[in-house]
């Protein structure tokens, strides 16, 4: 995996990236992206991830979250959009009390015929201040737990 900040063009810190190669298509792993309901089972911190506004089939446009994710125990609801099998983009409508901003997205990317990297950004921002490393830390945390138990949960379907 290769984790890595990214700065906008005045230098800032932008988003946390990171990345992994899992041994699956792309359409493969975006149906276990799109199922919010088994979320609990793979994504570390996640209690619940329900559905509240249906968008195409088997993607929607609205989920609502249950997060204990130590420091950030939370409820809020991230609106999506949804790019093919190409990428999936997210942020937060509905913010909880701690999490003000949430944008983060997978893109995944096909390398040969059964394997694709999935690039995962994510920038957060809490109502309690945070130093800036510790804020990132925890989205490198994040980060790399999710892609860790996307990449299981998809190779071992």
């Amino acid at each position: 995996m290769d984790a890595h900040d990214q700065r906008d063009e005045e230098g800032l810190m932008a988003r946390t990236t990171s990345d992994i190669v899992i041994d699956a298509t792309p359409d493969s792993i975006m149906g276990v992206i799109a199922d919010f309901g088994s979320y609990p089972v793979w994504a570390t911190g996640v209690k619940t991830a329900d559905v509240v506004v249906e968008g195409e089939p088997g993607r929607p446009k609205q989920v609502h979250f249950v997060l204990d994710a130590t420091p950030i125990r939370d409820e809020y609801d991230l609106g999506y959009v949804w790019d093919g099998d190409r990428a999936v983009s997210w942020s937060l409508v509905e913010p909880g009390k701690m999490l003000t901003s949430m944008d983060g997205a997978y893109l995944l990317d096909p390398v040969g015929d059964a394997q694709t990297r999935v690039t995962y950004q994510l920038a957060v921002d809490v109502s309690v201040p945070l130093l800036g490393m510790l804020k990132r830390k925890a989205e490198k945390v994040i980060i790399d737990t999710a892609l860790k138990g996307l990449k299981k949960q998809v190779e071992t379907q």
